[in-house]
């Protein structure tokens, strides 16, 4: 088992768990010579992306090709081969792969109209460059993402190949190696294909966007904010754990980061009031795993979707709103439960910041935010919105003396937004390849079949393998990645069964988020059990318990598309937003085994029940729910009331 992260001092060394569950975070901090050349690097990189969203990009395979060729050399020089090799210095080893990883790319650059005068026609030069960028693509993918994506990439090549050798539905006539390179390095259908064209168009401006945020203070804003709205109630710091974590999502893809970053304030203040430690991560862990779920930016992945269901990225966001407001109320419905069932109290009024004050001193930092979301309803691009809101940010922050930024945090800006933007293009690289895989061989058709039949053609079932399907790739797999794998396999199968296409992906994009609070491999409550120095395996349990509406909301924007404003009207939405937030009252109730007080197992199992069937929103189910729901409330009122009169003083609740 894990053991916390503490320093001397006995308190949680963020950089270290951060390095310990964000391999992202794990990177080498160089001094000197080494430090100018990865910031030069860096600082060229966001300047090329800068100068192409505002002047137009290149053609798509020289956009993506000097994109990969950044990250690259950045990946090679900040992550080193083996964990056992210094933080501080480079090895000569890394050094040289730096300089070969950056020329793969790069070669599609320089010979670019003779590649594209002899298409399909590759020499032996090309063959060489073209294997050896899609190793060195696994191996960048190793470093900076880990074992499992590459894993799962491996595999998909090895069936490319095995093919032929492949008894029934999955057998193929297979791929000759020299076909197989061609179409993943030299084609826009494999490592260059859609999901690196939109890394290398708008997801790293907007990741570029949330490293200036960062530099203005809105992290500590919304966390102040959050203290101001919730630190006073029961169980305040929990609260405020959900409400900062929710408005930081809306600026940062990470999970993890989430956690660390608002954790190392919430947790603490958890633990003072009377949590228990595992129940204080399992807060953080749920909350910042739905940021991911936060419009306007949400996580990567979300940017991909639009390119995948050929829809603007705004329309994402509005499906989007819905569903993960309903997912923070579910949070915070176990949150306030337990605080409920254990006595907790919140902070004292005099510790906690004044809102009015909050918003007149900082409320202008979060303009920018008010700004992207009116440039997307404008018509704007994400890429053209992006780029507005980035020089806007800066602009922001100018306005007053306590929030204004130096021209040196500006410069560590495009710094930090570079670095900040490598997970994310090795993730998508690497999908390429998976991805190049399915098309060449026809694998995504053959495997939606297999999941229908196995479901027997049924829509349930058949959601429930998606659910399976999307957690196990997601565990230790990037959102990113985890979504371009579970689009192209799983949601075909749920599209087969005439679930909207939009419903379809966003089903497996929340359950590819949700891997993250997932045991047995949960990294973002492993990252919350280290700040609270509890047991990671329990953390994850109760995380997931907390986040029950995320498992059970996907279930009922599939059945009900009305809830990702597909062919909405407005007494549609209030219904299905009545009907899911008093089923998930009911499954929050059942979980915590507390309402007005200690819930008998009659009335959790009647909680349970109704709970679910106001997922199902035909009016039957939902009439049977909402009585079964009638029903144990009554009876638990009328045994709490009986509990008041026998037991003297206040009620325990």
């Amino acid at each position: 088992m894990d053991k916390p992260v503490t320093t001397p001092g006995n308190e949680v060394n963020i950089d270290e768990l951060l390095a310990r569950y964000d391999r992202e975070s794990d990177y080498r901090r160089f001094g000197g010579y080494g430090k100018w050349v990865v910031a030069l690097i860096a600082i060229s990189f966001s300047l090329f992306q800068l100068y192409t969203a505002a002047f137009g990009v290149l053609d798509a395979h020289l956009q993506r090709a000097v994109h990969l060729a950044f990250a690259m050399a950045l990946v090679f020089l900040l992550y080193p081969s083996r964990k056992s090799w210094s933080r501080e210095h480079l090895h000569w080893i890394d050094a040289v792969l730096a300089v070969v990883a950056t020329a793969m790319p790069l070669y599609i650059v320089v010979f670019y109209k003779e590649l594209v005068y002899r298409a399909g026609m590759t020499t032996t030069t090309d063959m060489i460059i073209g294997a050896l960028g899609i190793l060195l693509v696994l191996e960048a993918a190793r470093r900076v993402v880990g074992w499992p994506l590459v894993t799962v990439a491996l595999i998909f090549v090895v069936y490319a190949f095995a093919g032929p050798y492949i008894p029934g539905t999955f057998g193929h006539r297979g791929v000759q190696l020299e076909l197989l390179v061609d179409h993943l390095f030299f084609t826009t259908e494999g490592i260059f294909g859609i999901p690196l064209g939109v890394s290398s168009t708008f997801i790293f401006l907007f990741i570029l966007f949330g490293a200036y945020l960062d530099k203005t203070g809105l992290g500590k804003f919304f966390i102040d904010l959050a203290n101001a709205i919730a630190g006073w109630a029961s169980g305040g710091p929990a609260k405020v754990a959900v409400i900062s974590s929710g408005l930081m999502g809306t600026v940062s893809g990470s999970s993890v980061a989430n956690v660390v970053g608002t954790g190392s304030f919430t947790i603490p203040m958890m633990k003072k009031l009377g949590y228990r430690p595992e129940f204080a991560g399992a807060v953080e862990a749920a909350a910042s795993t739905g940021g991911q779920l936060m419009p306007p930016i949400m996580g990567a992945a979300a940017f991909l979707m639009a390119d995948f269901v050929g829809i603007p990225y705004i329309q994402i966001v509005k499906a989007a709103i819905i569903p993960a407001l309903l997912y923070f109320t579910g949070v915070m419905i176990g949150v306030h439960l337990e605080a409920k069932k254990n006595g907790l109290r919140g902070m004292s009024r005099d510790e906690l910041p004044n809102v009015l004050r909050l918003l007149m001193d900082r409320g202008h930092l979060a303009l920018p935010l008010i700004a992207i979301v009116y440039l997307l309803v404008a018509g704007y691009t994400p890429m053209r919105a992006a780029l507005w809101a980035i020089g806007l940010s800066i602009v922001c922050a100018m306005l007053r003396k306590s929030t204004r930024i130096s021209w040196r945090d500006i410069i560590k800006g495009l710094e930090d937004g570079a670095r900040s933007a490598l997970g994310v293009i090795i993730a998508c690289a690497t999908a390429g390849i998976i991805i190049g895989v399915v098309t060449k061989t026809g694998l995504g058709l053959k495997l939606a079949s297999s999941l229908v039949d196995l479901a027997h053609g049924y829509l349930l079932p058949t959601l429930f393998f998606t659910m399976i399907t999307s957690i196990l790739l997601g565990m230790g797999v990037p959102t990113t990645a985890n979504y371009v794998i579970t689009s192209t396999i799983a949601a075909p199968a749920i599209i087969q069964l005439g679930v909207p296409i939009l419903a379809a992906h966003m089903f497996v994009f929340y359950f590819g988020i949700i891997a993250d609070i997932t045991p047995p491999v949960a990294l973002a409550a492993f990252a919350g059990s280290g700040i609270a120095r509890s047991d990671p395996l329990k953390t994850g349990i109760q995380a997931s318990k907390l986040a029950i509406a995320a498992f059970i909301v996907p279930y009922i924007f599939v059945l009900s598309p009305v809830m990702l404003m597909v062919d909405v009207t407005l007494p549609k939405v209030l219904l299905i937003i009545l009907t899911s937030t008093l089923g998930m009252l009911g499954l929050a109730t059942a979980v915590a085994g507390y309402l007005l007080t200690h819930a008998h197992w009659l009335e959790r199992i009647m909680f349970f029940v109704g709970g679910l069937l106001m997922i199902d929103p035909s009016v039957t189910t939902d009439v049977i729910g909402f009585v079964l729901l009638m029903v144990a409330f009554v009876i638990h009122k009328i045994r709490a009331g009986a509990q008041a009169k026998n037991k003297p003083g206040p009620m325990a609740a």
